[in-house]
């Protein structure tokens, strides 16, 4: 990378990876009490929700906050444009869901859902509000000022929710904290932006922007729908307890991967985007962005998955116990989430969103078809199916990569493989070192202390230039 992109890059990885991981630790401390407070199926039911409200999210938002990121040049009428439709569409959709409330009550075989629901939809309706001033934080790369917003509002809606919770409410509380942290949120950024609307309505920019708006909805819907598919189906015909044991499960993986991919989303497009000009600088930026993710992602995963038992336990109860065979499953295919990240923001950089469309479509469709197939063996092989085939696809990411960039396989598996293996030995070690220690407290200090430790150190023994460069740019970063 030239000095001014490095400098940009490593500037937004930073403040990306600690508004991401501080908002990751704050939704930790507020999880376990909610968790000691609410039962599985208090969790099945608002996760048994998430799919609807959050695809209508989607629609609303039509792909047209990442279209004006990815625009060679922006003005106030894109702006304008986007938020104008993604208020009508916010409103349109959230009436549809509001009417459809009690079909999707009576789909669950839960009555008391059609109130729920219409007060849980209100959430996606306020995060539609703010999609143009969001895609002009991420466009002008103000990630610091993203993560403090979402810092906050992660505070206010937790508080609430634990609040609500220990008073009684059940998975009202979870739904007051969900609404509630849209809401803030959406203010916070409307405060913190400089850009406002204005009544000239033209919606010309938007036709410009829909052939790249329109295929990244249908992206980011099948991967939504990848994502939520256990929940709808494990809340028709499973309940909402074992519902309740797979969200739960899924929220601590999410919360390992989401702070890693919420780096590579920080900076990835608009800093992919400005070297796609060069095939060559392309390639060695998203390289040098592949071996951080990797050098990260993979002893965090797998660490996770190491430390799981204790850490549900220890935190939430023995009550949630089935959900760690869950978590450790997820978290093998949570290592591989940025990788998979990292190439949707290359091939959305090229101006090749049709790439990344169609794949996470047949992908959804594969994955749709093995877990349905895989559907009356149990949840733990739904949940190996599920994984396997999102690890195989990845090498399909990479032949669309070579196709339109020259990047090689060998030089990403030259590039990915050490960091897998160091981990995956590091965390083996870990576990036969400690395999026969009783005490979860102590257990769990040893694990991380260990495979810590035996991690920086392989690395450090064996030359790795971005060990290297991560602790230099930690301890000399200049103003």
């Amino acid at each position: 990378m030239d000095s001014k992109l490095k400098q940009k890059t490593a500037k937004g990885l930073l403040w990306g990876g600690v508004g991401n991981g501080t908002l990751q630790l704050l939704n930790l401390f507020f999880g376990i009490f909610l968790s000691r407070l609410l039962s599985p199926a208090d969790y099945g039911t608002i996760g048994a929700l998430t799919l609807f409200s959050a695809a209508a999210g989607l629609f609303a938002d039509s792909g047209f906050v990442l279209a004006i990121v990815n625009k060679k040049q922006v003005d106030d009428d894109d702006y304008n444009a986007v938020f104008w439709f993604n208020l009508a569409t916010g409103t349109f959709f959230y009436c549809l869901l509001f009417a459809l409330a009690p079909l999707i009550a009576q789909f669950y075989r839960q009555p008391e859902m059609t109130a729920l629901s219409r007060f849980l939809f209100l959430s996606f309706f306020l995060g539609c509000i703010s999609g143009a001033p969001t895609a002009y934080l991420f466009r002008n790369l103000m990630v610091k000022e993203r993560s403090t917003i979402m810092i906050v509002a992660i505070i206010v809606s937790g508080s609430v929710g634990v609040l609500c919770a220990y008073n009684g409410w059940g998975y009202w509380g979870l739904a007051v904290q969900t609404v509630l942290y849209s809401g803030v949120n959406s203010l916070l950024i409307w405060l913190r932006c400089p850009w406002r609307p204005s009544l000239r309505i033209n919606f010309a920019p938007i036709r410009e922007m829909f052939g790249f708006g329109s295929r990244q909805l249908m992206t980011s819907l099948f991967t939504h729908i990848n994502n939520n598919v256990f929940a709808l189906l494990l809340g028709r015909f499973y309940g909402m307890k074992l519902t309740g044991y797979f969200t739960q499960g899924n929220k601590w993986t999410t919360m390992g991967y989401s702070t890693l991919s919420g780096m590579t989303n920080s900076v990835g497009q608009p800093v992919l985007r400005e070297a796609s000009a060069d095939p060559e600088r392309l390639q060695r930026v998203f390289r040098k962005m592949l071996r951080f993710i990797v050098f990260l992602s993979f002893p965090a995963m797998l660490g996770l998955a190491l430390v799981a038992k204790e850490v549900i336990v220890l935190t939430i109860s023995d009550k949630w116990l089935p959900c760690v065979p869950v978590m450790q499953i997820l978290c093998l295919w949570g290592a591989f989430m940025p990788i998979t990240t990292l190439y949707g923001n290359l091939f959305n950089s090229l101006g090749r969103p049709r790439i990344y469309m169609w794949c996470t479509i047949a992908l959804g469709l594969i994955q749709l078809a093995c877990i349905v197939a895989s559907y009356p063996f149990g949840l733990d092989t739904m949940l190996v199916v599920y994984t396997s085939v999102n690890i195989l696809w990845l090498f399909v990411w990479q032949y669309f990569a070579y196709k339109h960039t020259g990047l090689r396989l060998i030089d990403v598996l030259r590039d990915i493989l050490p960091y897998i293996f160091a981990a995956a030995a590091v965390i083996a070690l870990t576990w036969f070192v400690t395999r026969a220690i009783d005490s979860l407290i102590l257990s769990l200090t040893l694990k991380i202390l260990i495979a810590a430790t035996l991690y920086t150190l392989l690395l450090w023994l064996s030359g790795s230039q971005i060990l290297r460069e991560s602790l230099h740019y930690l301890t000399h970063k200049r103003p």
